[in-house]
């Protein structure tokens, strides 16, 4: 029998890859990893056998099993669902009469990103202050979904879901962005405004090398993708943990040592829920992004087509929110803050967070909802 002040069991399996993040941290403190801070370090030169390996690190485990541990739950109700297909569907945030915005999420992680928790929900912000917020949920992809290219999510489910609710202000998130971009330049009859949320453009411009690496890594996927026709969450873990080695295990000590009844504490576990709850990329996909986007930079280089069309963002005729964090590690600054100058008319935001704080951290009502809220409602007046 349990003693009555044990801890709680085990009931999450973040963060993931546990292994890689716990080698990681390994080498780290070990010193063997020095001077690695992302891809263009590759991987350090050492003998196994003869590391002298530090002993476990116990802050970091501490606050693993805390996160593992703790017994916060998302129970968020979910809003009518105003149109679906196949594993996807378009979520009505109300109110009916206001000026709609489709909200674009990556394919790649949950849609929830933008309705966090109670109390605590970009959308549901928007919808209180005279927005019609719908947000595009892709699911998981069945066996359709796992032969879609870009062009089948672009000019099929993306377009059909636009249709759905009409013409509408166009905001896309992280891959997202590129999506909408694609889309706003294929139907302009129902794209009356763009907002790009830490969307990259220029997938070379911060490190060239580590970029034609990652895309370079495809035929090495080859089995994976084969194995289920999709690029595994674990997968796509390992490859976002390796563009900042350290950044995972720093975030979990310092967790482990927060009370772990705090509002603090809450938050940090709902968005590492969220992290660690991404969705698999379909095998097509997943070669065109790494090997077209990373590899080539084909979205710079004029090269990037859906449905055989190159996609310009100079082509595009309407007002623009482009929001560029400045402590962006999965986006950086060289890479998104370019659209600004290729969308004529578009508007700079630069909040100081990162990638996802920006989105739904503690302070993100301040740093991004308040001024997308502004721009909102400007271009619905101008409209």
């Amino acid at each position: 029998m349990d003693r009555p002040d044990a801890p709680g069991p085990l009931s999450r399996r973040g963060p993931r890859p546990l292994l890689l993040h716990l080698t990681l941290a390994t080498l780290k403190s070990s010193g063997l990893a020095d001077g690695w801070p992302s891809w263009n370090g590759g991987l350090p030169s050492w003998n196994p056998a003869a590391a002298d390996f530090p002993p476990s690190d116990p802050e970091l485990l501490a606050g693993i099993a805390a996160y593992r541990r703790h017994p916060w739950r998302r129970e968020v109700v979910d809003p009518p669902v105003l149109w679906e297909e196949g594993g996807s569907r378009l979520l009505d945030f109300g109110p009916p009469d206001a000026p709609p915005a489709l909200f674009v999420p990556s394919l790649i992680n949950r849609a929830y990103v933008f309705d966090l928790a109670p109390g605590h929900s970009m959308l549901r912000f928007l919808a209180a202050n005279g927005v019609r917020p719908l947000l595009l949920d892709w699911g998981w992809p069945g066996p359709v979904e796992r032969q879609f290219t870009l062009t089948d999510y672009v000019a099929g489910r993306l377009e059909r879901a636009l249709i759905a609710c009409g013409r509408a202000t166009l905001v896309g998130y992280c891959m997202g962005g590129l999506l909408a971009i694609a889309l706003a330049q294929r139907r302009p009859d129902l794209v009356s405004a763009l907002g790009l949320l830490a969307t990259p453009w220029d997938f070379q411009a911060a490190d060239p090398e580590g970029a034609s690496r990652l895309g370079s890594m495809v035929p090495f996927l080859e089995p994976v993708l084969a194995f289920s026709d999709t690029l595994s969450v674990d997968v796509l873990q390992m490859l976002f943990a390796l563009l900042d080695p350290g950044s995972v295990a720093d975030k979990y000590r310092h967790f482990g040592g927060l009370d772990q009844e705090s509002e603090r504490a809450r938050h940090f576990v709902a968005i590492e829920d969220w992290l660690n709850d991404g969705v698999p990329l379909a095998a097509p996909v997943a070669r065109e992004c790494l090997a077209g986007w990373y590899g080539a930079n084909t979205p710079t280089r004029g090269a990037w087509r859906v449905a055989g069309e190159v996609i310009d963002p100079r082509r595009l005729r309407l007002p623009a929110f482009v929001a560029v964090p400045g402590r962006d590690r999965i986006v950086p600054r060289q890479s998104a803050a370019p659209l600004v100058g290729l969308i004529d008319g578009s508007r700079l935001h630069e909040p100081h967070a990162g990638h996802v704080g920006m989105v739904a951290g503690a302070r993100a009502e301040w740093l991004l909802w308040q001024p997308l809220l502004a721009w909102l409602h400007e271009v619905a007046g101008a409209g």
